[in-house]
């Protein structure tokens, strides 16, 4: 695909394969972003492996998408009504693999878009996972305690005909954390009648979750930064670091850039951005936002805090990661950043940096760590809670690191080697991540036949 804005794809049959993606689903942006980018770095792949060029209809195509409703009962009687969603998308790696998000804006087009990143993501890891995405246009902040439950154990009992643990192992994701997994988890084995740990991560960990589950996207976000940041000859020692959002993601990825030697001068909410020059005092912002503050309420107990409605990617900074929701780094943000001398971005959430936000800071030669690679540490730790949970096993928290820390390492090589193979710059990172997980999934989809 050219990179002059056109949306028509240079090669024939990628060309046939993005029409009928159009032809299908006319109104889905989401997914038609991403499976635009994908086969925008793929041309060249195809080009030394011209028998993986049926593959590409096939994978751009959900094997399985499955819509219901979820009716349940709030305090006050009322009997009320959500959509919820699983998109079954590639299981050529292995079961289906991927999270459950609950927001008001889930739809159809955002899970598809969130399962087919998925797909490359897990193949990324090395792990024997397929990908998958589920979730309900529900807000779980609106609900109280009991709502939420009784929610949650609606969504299961729908969605416990559709996986499993050799089937399809859903995990938290926006909105779902080990709390709501274990209510679901709950329901689906009071249904199945029999104890079926590995059907679910993410879990507390009484039930089997593994230990660094609640860090491990946080943590291989950093990881995999400080692996790109290598690259240029720089390190986080003594970096200015912005992070989007204040959930799990991005309180850990707090948490290790500090550990780094780096200074975290800005982060936000849905509500707004703090910053602080001298840097965030994490564990008080964790604490604000376990009582349900927001970052404002936190800029309240600290005199050298600022808040703003602002982006905070506006701020001065070294690294960028936006660990918060899709397309949180527009143009504008994009070139705040390359006006402040921005040395790279990781998106440490799926999609949050657009397209033409990704051309400017190419453009501008600033490092770029797409969420295909970047943010694959949650499954990466998703798949080990699964080897867990079939051994009957329970790894310390050192020993799940050192395996997270290798995973991303190996991702990272993984995507620099590709990027240098088939798009001539070993930097080119976006392109690399979707031609290593295109090279995986094709083989073993091949190695299937047509099925």
């Amino acid at each position: 695909m050219t990179h002059d804005g056109s949306d028509e794809p240079e090669d024939a049959a990628l060309r046939e394969v993005w029409r009928d993606v159009l032809r299908r689903d006319p109104h889905q942006e989401f997914f038609h972003a991403d499976v635009r980018g994908v086969l925008r770095s793929i041309g060249p792949v195809l080009l030394e492996h011209p028998e993986y060029a049926d593959v590409v209809g096939r994978l751009c195509e959900p094997e399985r998408v499955i819509v219901f409703r979820v009716p349940w009962v709030d305090d006050g009687g009322r009997v009320r009504v959500n959509r919820g969603f699983r998109v079954q998308f590639n299981s050529a790696l292995g079961p289906y693999k991927g999270g459950l998000r609950f927001a008001p804006s889930v739809d159809l087009d955002v899970i598809k878009f969130l399962g087919f990143e998925q797909v490359f993501k897990n193949a990324l890891t090395g792990q024997d996972i397929g990908g998958g995405k589920g979730g309900a246009d529900v807000d779980p902040k609106e609900l109280s305690t009991g709502e939420l439950m009784r929610f949650c154990q609606s969504f299961a009992t729908e969605l416990a005909s559709h996986v499993g643990a050799a089937v399809d192992v859903p995990a938290g994701d926006m909105g779902v954390g080990s709390r709501e997994i274990g209510w679901i988890y709950g329901q689906y084995q009071r249904l199945i009648g029999y104890h079926e740990p590995g059907a679910f991560t993410g879990k507390p960990a009484v039930l089997g979750g593994s230990a660094l589950r609640p860090e491990a996207t946080g943590f291989g976000t950093v990881y995999f930064t400080r692996r790109m940041l290598a690259e240029q000859g720089r390190d986080l020692d003594g970096a200015r670091v912005v992070v989007s959002g204040s959930g799990n993601v991005a309180l850990f990825a707090m948490d290790k850039v500090v550990a780094s030697g780096g200074t975290v001068v800005g982060c936000s909410d849905s509500r707004g951005s703090v910053s602080e020059p001298e840097g965030i005092d994490v564990d008080l912002l964790r604490e604000v936002k376990g009582q349900r503050g927001s970052v404002a309420d936190y800029a309240e107990k600290r005199s050298g805090a600022e808040a703003s409605d602002g982006s905070p990617f506006t701020l001065e900074c070294d690294v960028a990661l936006p660990c918060a929701t899709q397309n949180e780094i527009g143009p504008d943000e994009a070139r705040a950043l390359v006006d402040h001398g921005c040395w790279a971005v990781a998106e440490g959430a799926n999609g949050p940096v657009t397209p033409k936000a990704r051309e400017i800071l190419r453009e501008a030669g600033i490092g770029f760590g797409p969420g295909k690679a970047a943010n694959s540490g949650g499954v990466a730790v998703s798949a080990l809670e699964m080897q867990q949970n079939a051994g009957r096993e329970r790894w310390r928290g050192e020993d799940v690191d050192e395996r997270l820390q290798a995973i991303m390492s190996d991702a990272y090589d993984r995507v620099r080697d590709a990027a240098e193979r088939y798009h001539g710059d070993p930097t080119d990172l976006e392109n690399g991540a979707n031609a290593a997980g295109f090279l995986r999934v094709a083989e073993a989809m091949t190695s299937l036949g047509v099925v």
